[in-house]
């Protein structure tokens, strides 16, 4: 078994280091906000609906504006995009303590203001993330994602109380303020930084064309798309306990806004014990054995909090939920980085977001409205039953174990010699590629090219097809399309090192003296005689 690496080895990094110490201050900020926000909604309305929807509308625009946010973290400078977020959520922070100075927030205003923070979120949490993959070697990027987790809760122990003692104090227009004065922090880290440039040659994709190839990745990615789901599902269910916590603080305890800091406090607590204790559960234990916990734990909790009616033991118990919240929820994150190559891992990271904040939001509504009509009791203990439902989802769709996938580029691919002129937009190009397969060998060939079409189309090809020849039955043709030359080439620079397993037993199986013919193509339906592109410098392929 290899040596077990140190939950501190990121910090070895400076740039890592740098800018973790200032999301500290970023974090805690943003959580003094949200007791802020969520506190100052039980004092203007009595409906618990409005007041889950707090959490919710922070929650919709990361399920909302992720992918676009993630197609741009791949194809833009990842530090400009953060730094334009944060400056964003600064001018909004400013805005809406000016506005809770002045006494003019209403019900629905407030969740416009938590809602425009929450889009600040959505476009820097993908590129953060991804970030993360280029301050730190691969080998050390579980621990750095778990050490994120543990700065965020560090905050989370301490913040949501300092925010419960500041609205108490000075009102939620006093939150609002220190949340404004630390993004400050971080956009000073961020302007420091001097990441490597990433050469490419080639044009910059579309956003169309950029989402439409994280899309397609993550479908043809079977472990993605298990994180996904089971992501949609906790998140979906436990969203219940943060939602209606406001409402059990005020209602089940008879507390004011210290004493919902205080329970926060609790969580967050428990949650810097579940990342504490992540590297050794991941030796002991299976990731979906970790995941199965964290939904048993959630249920366990909730259904105790909704019977508890008081302060000391509802806080004992935020503590189980609060240590499952970080195990399940850095456990996706690591599946997520560690199953995807560079190029289009803020994209993976984006579904990722999408499905498991889409879950926090819709939940966050829902336990709201059956907080509405029932009582928060109730609301928490329908909750607990769902999430035992969540955890028997893992009998039939366990979460992979993590695999020492080697998601560097393969770097085999040379751009072929083209006695045609042609730009990087000229298209639809067919790729064929022929072999000679002995009949012995047609078995394992077919299972081959059944990994070759899932990576092709994984990464890129559209139209993937393979056929025989009648005359030379022999002869296998595989064939695929691309819309341009420069996804023809964005298509193979795809290719990854953990492909090559595939790559090499195919041509192993070829009988032919030379390695498989490639042919590579331009398609046209129709040839004008003025426009024919089989002239060696075509008209069209200019303009």
């Amino acid at each position: 078994m290899p040596d077990r690496i140190s939950t501190l080895a990121p910090f070895r990094h400076q740039t890592f280091r740098t800018i973790w110490i200032a999301s500290l201050a970023s974090n805690f900020g943003s959580l003094i906000q949200a007791v802020g926000a969520a506190w100052m909604m039980t004092s203007i309305t009595t409906s618990e609906d409005m007041v889950a929807l707090v959490q919710a509308s922070t929650a919709a625009p990361i399920m909302l504006f992720s992918l676009i946010a993630g197609a741009l973290a791949d194809n833009f400078n990842r530090r400009s995009l953060m730094i334009t977020a944060q400056t964003f959520m600064l001018i909004v922070s400013i805005t809406l303590t000016v506005f809770a100075y002045l006494d003019l927030l209403t019900p629905w205003l407030l969740l416009c203001f938590t809602f425009l923070l929450g889009c600040g979120v959505a476009l820097n949490n993908p590129s953060w993330q991804a970030s993360v993959g280029d301050m730190v070697p691969r080998e050390v990027l579980p621990q750095a994602v778990t050490v994120n987790s543990v700065g965020f809760n560090i905050t989370r122990s301490v913040g949501p109380a300092i925010g419960g003692a500041i609205v108490a104090a000075a009102g939620a227009a006093a939150a609002f303020a220190v949340n404004a004065c630390s993004y400050l922090t971080l956009l000073y880290a961020l302007f420091r930084w001097k990441p490597e440039k990433r050469d490419n040659a080639l044009p910059r994709e579309t956003l169309g064309r950029a989402l439409s190839a994280g899309l397609g990745y993550v479908a043809m990615s079977p472990n993605i798309l298990n994180v996904l789901f089971r992501g949609l599902i906790f998140g979906l269910t436990a969203s219940a306990i943060l939602a209606l916590l406001p409402i059990v603080a005020r209602d089940l305890v008879s507390g004011g806004p210290l004493t919902y800091g205080i329970m926060l406090g609790a969580f967050g607590v428990g949650a810097i014990g579940g990342a504490i204790s992540n590297g050794w559960l991941r030796e002991k234990l299976s990731s979906e054995s970790i995941v199965r916990l964290s939904f048993l734990g959630f249920a366990a909790s909730a259904a105790v909090i909704g019977l508890s009616s008081s302060t000391i033991v509802t806080a004992i118990v935020l503590l189980v939920p609060g240590a499952c919240w970080v195990l399940a929820l850095s456990l996706f994150n690591t599946t997520v980085q560690l199953s995807t190559p560079r190029w289009v891992v803020g994209r993976a990271l984006s579904f990722y977001q999408t499905a498991t904040f889409g879950g926090i939001a819709a939940g966050s509504w829902v336990w709201g409205l059956l907080s509405d009509a029932f009582g928060v009791s109730v609301s928490l203990s329908i909750a607990s039953l769902v999430m035992l439902v969540g955890a028997a989802v893992g009998m039939r769709l366990p979460l992979p174990q993590f695999r020492d996938l080697n998601l560097d580029p393969l770097n085999r691919f040379n751009a072929p010699m083209l006695r045609l002129d042609l730009q990087p937009r000229s298209g639809p190009i067919v790729n064929m590629v022929d072999y000679t397969i002995a009949d012995e060998d047609i078995p394992k060939f077919l299972e081959l090219m059944s990994d070759r079409r899932r990576i092709r189309i994984r990464d890129g090809a559209r139209q993937w097809g393979l056929m025989r020849d009648l005359e030379h039955p022999e002869i296998w043709t595989e064939t695929y399309h691309v819309a341009t030359w420069a996804d023809y080439v964005r298509h193979n620079q795809r290719r990854t090192q953990a492909d090559a397993e595939v790559w090499d037993a195919i041509r192993v199986l070829h009988k032919g003296e030379e390695g498989p013919r490639v042919h590579r193509m331009i398609e046209r339906q129709t040839i004008p005689p003025a426009h024919d592109i089989f002239h060696k410098t075509p008209p069209d392929l200019h303009h």
